[in-house]
């Protein structure tokens, strides 16, 4: 059963609508890890309901409650009724952001997404001081901090920086052949961070002779603002991306994305974001049908598969974590592990669905403590299937899991357009 958009952000119709039926308790990522009521879905469908009917008042407390919910949309995959309980707590989130404001460091890191030049710029200078403050791990493309300081643990694991992007490392057009032409976005920490993503995927399009356009003035997505409520970053990112996309759509097959978040972000949310901007939402609706999680579009749309299958098996086990924005929003789960088992073996993980705990940036800084302890259970789980490689189409759960399986893993995490390079370059 699916919602009409227009009912979507009514937040005492949904309170009233949900029936505590419970099935959303256990699957809840802050729930596992804060178990209290107000931190469950409808806990906080009921708060929302007594807040648009004024009965309760956004104050601190109700702000600490909405900015719990890790957005996993757990809780949505399972209600009888699918209520919206991350959409509209995104929404809220808006009104927090309005009444007590975004923190300093929130603000500047969303003007960085706003500017590629600026962006650029900054993550260029992290490159050559991040060894004074850092230790390296390039294996992982991760990093520690040297000190402890706040929110920023020696033992903390966060990615490291490459000294050139990957759109700067390329030229706009790459042509394979001339045959067939698709666009990639490529999204900030596959930019800026996880470069080998990238280049995997330009290897990829060269062994099927597509010809790749990198769309090199591609702003962030914004789903690092959406989801803290500065939505103002997010329409002007929004709208300059729905042009940028309009100006060259024609010219290719699709737009594919190796990220699930910023692929749900402009193929989902940009829709529901402007839900109140008529002309905006009919803009978003058109050009969604264009953009494709990457290994969605090469397995239904290439015969990479059949490429795949005739390379030599690669005797390493991977374990596949299906990233909350790909198999619950857009039921992508089937596609990545095809590909994958062509030249890998798989063994399944207890709950590949279940969430890792990356949540955002507020649950990155401020509420850390409940991302490190939903990373708990997620690396648990991969431990157990001896695997040799964790694999997800996410670079936010490459984040969040390699913090949650330490430094000192013996466990490597790779994107699965990753392994499926790594596939093509065998005889």
């Amino acid at each position: 059963m699916s919602k009409r958009k227009e009912d979507i952000f009514n937040f005492s119709a949904i309170s009233d609508e949900c029936v505590k039926c419970g099935k959303c308790i256990p699957v809840c990522t802050i729930h596992n890890v804060n178990a209290d009521e107000v931190t469950s879905p409808r806990g906080f469908i009921d708060l929302l309901g007594a807040y648009q009917k004024g009965k309760l008042d956004l104050d601190k407390t109700a702000k600490d409650i909405f900015e719990s919910c890790f957005l996993c949309t757990a809780c949505v995959e399972v209600c009888p009724k699918s209520l919206p309980t991350d959409m509209i707590i995104e929404q809220v989130r808006s009104d927090i952001a309005h009444k007590f404001g975004i923190a300093w460091y929130k603000k500047a890191f969303f003007l960085l997404l706003r500017h590629r030049w600026l962006n650029d710029l900054a993550f260029k200078l992290g490159w050559v001081f991040q060894t004074c403050g850092f230790k390296i791990k390039a294996d992982i493309d991760s990093m520690n901090s040297r000190f402890s300081i706040p929110m920023l643990k020696a033992d903390r694991v966060l990615p490291s920086l490459r000294k050139k992007s990957f759109l700067n490392s390329h030229p706009e057009t790459i042509e394979n052949g001339g045959k067939r032409k698709v666009a990639i976005f490529i999204g900030c920490l596959g930019n800026y961070n996880y470069k080998d993503v990238g280049d995997g995927l330009l290897e990829i399009l060269e062994h099927l002779e597509i010809d790749a356009f990198l769309a090199k003035k591609q702003k962030c997505c914004s789903a690092p603002a959406y989801f803290t409520g500065d939505f103002d970053t997010v329409d002007n990112n929004a709208k300059f991306n729905i042009e940028y996309f309009e100006s060259f759509s024609k010219d290719v097959e699709a737009i594919i994305v190796p990220e699930a978040t910023c692929s749900a972000m402009l193929k989902i949310d940009y829709e529901h974001y402007f839900h109140d901007q008529p002309e905006w939402k009919e803009r978003a609706i058109a050009i969604k049908s264009k953009i494709f999680m990457a290994t969605e579009w090469l397995q239904n749309h290439t015969h990479l598969e059949q490429l795949l299958a005739s390379k030599k098996k690669d005797m390493k086990i991977v374990t596949y974590h299906d990233p909350c924005h790909a198999k619950k929003m857009q039921g992508i789960h089937a596609e990545p592990r095809n590909l994958i088992s062509k030249n890998y073996n798989i063994v399944e993980m207890s709950d590949p669905n279940t969430c890792c705990g990356f949540g955002g940036i507020t649950m990155q800084s401020e509420k850390y403590h409940f991302a490190q302890a939903a990373g708990v259970p997620k690396a648990a789980m991969i431990k157990k299937t001896a695997a040799d490689i964790v694999s997800a189409e996410c670079s936010a759960c490459r984040m969040q899991i390699n913090n949650a399986m330490g430094s000192e893993s013996k466990i490597i995490f790779k994107n699965p357009i990753e392994l499926i390079a790594e596939a093509l370059r065998k005889k």
